[in-house]
């Protein structure tokens, strides 16, 4: 078998859009899985999110990586044949339609594993089956707002969003999971499974320590924006160049150090309201005012020399544009129909090597050659 392509040989058929589903069949076809994925003669309407990438939208061009194009309508008696056909020979049928759209065409989880006792279903849907939410439409800020995520993220002026479809992330990172667990359970039982998740279950399996935290004090995490609720100092301070210096303080060893060789007061450690974190997020303001009156007569470069020295856990709050020359930043190219775009490279290197990209698809680009390989053309 070949580490770098282990699903090589298994076929997923994919009825999706937008984001949390691509996510997981994008990682199954980087992994070698033949991915064929079902769009609308207009195409996935990601495709239309923006135009960033060569007038292509960067949403598509990230999730979308090697994978077949099939122009199919779900209603129509001969591209249902089809997508039949194909689901003969599939391992993974994934979808993330509208709730109870896949099963009132026929593509019910329950009705296709009856049919193909093999198959791996995979329902992604906003707020899971069976209770009052299970109808509602989800866009990854809405769940943001629903799970209370955003209640707990931003400024303490008020709540705010995190910067990424992180909803739809972590969905789709939970389906990849859990369609790698049911291959192997399949490999042993030589029996699929019906799998579903939620954009809601995945973030609020994220909230799993906030939650806990509020169930065991009475008290919710306060929105402190770039600093820590529990922990201090955790948070960013300005440096006399303009940079942002976020640094982070663990243990009580690490904070004597910090006192010694940043602030040059040795003796803070030991002191009233600053000896402990407990008193220091009780003294909250003093603590950041005492760290900020320091690091803002020093430059960003000043600032690491220093911190590094100290042994204190640092980090600057970067620009994109700091992110797109950031030194720990990997790269890999793939080919999209309007020319090569450069991704961020799939975080696991194997064998110490990047896994090579599959190429973009048009719409519809391999409609023909899927007609024409399982026998229903038009």
């Amino acid at each position: 078998m070949n580490p770098n392509r282990p699903l090589k040989g298994l076929t997923i058929l994919a009825l999706e859009q937008a984001v949390a589903a691509p996510y997981c069949t994008s990682r199954l076809a980087d992994a070698g899985a033949r991915v064929i994925k079902i769009e609308r003669p207009e195409g996935d309407f990601a495709r239309g999110y923006d135009s960033a990438v060569n007038g292509l939208a960067s949403y598509f061009v990230w999730l979308n990586r090697g994978k077949e194009s099939l122009v199919a309508d779900i209603k129509d008696p001969d591209d249902v044949r089809l997508l039949h056909a194909i689901l003969e020979d599939a391992d993974v049928f994934v979808q993330n339609l509208a709730p109870g759209a896949a099963a009132r065409a026929g593509f019910g989880a329950a009705e296709l594993r009856a049919r193909y006792p093999r198959l791996i279903t995979v329902d992604i849907s906003g707020y899971g089956a069976g209770h009052a939410y299970s109808d509602m439409k989800a866009y990854d800020l809405l769940v943001q707002a629903e799970s209370g995520m955003a209640g707990i993220t931003g400024h303490p002026a008020g709540p705010g969003r995190v910067g990424v479809s992180v909803c739809d992330i972590a969905c789709g990172m939970d389906a990849h999971a859990a369609v790698l667990e049911a291959l192997i359970a399949r490999s042993i039982s030589d029996a699929g499974c019906a799998l579903e998740v939620s954009l809601f279950s995945g973030a609020a399996d994220w909230m799993n320590v906030p939650l806990l935290y509020f169930e065991g004090t009475g008290r919710e995490p306060q929105r402190v924006g770039l600093a820590h609720p529990t922990i201090s100092p955790y948070g960013a301070y300005p440096t006399a160049d303009g940079s942002l210096v976020l640094i982070s303080i663990q243990n009580e060893r690490e904070w004597a150090r910090f006192c010694e060789g940043v602030l040059g007061e040795p003796d803070l450690a030991r002191a009233e309201g600053y000896a402990s974190n407990n008193a220091r997020v009780a003294n909250r303001a003093a603590v950041d005012l005492r760290i900020a009156a320091i690091l803002v007569r020093l430059s960003r470069d000043a600032a690491a020399t220093r911190l590094k020295a100290a042994g204190t856990a640092y980090g600057f709050v970067n620009t994109l544009a700091d992110l797109a020359t950031h030194p720990a930043l990997v790269r890999a190219e793939v080919e999209t129909p309007a020319g090569p775009a450069h991704l961020v490279a799939p975080p696991v290197l194997i064998d110490g090597e990047v896994r090579a990209l599959g190429r973009v698809p048009d719409i519809g680009e391999h409609s023909e050659r899927i007609r024409r390989e399982f026998g229903v053309e038009r």
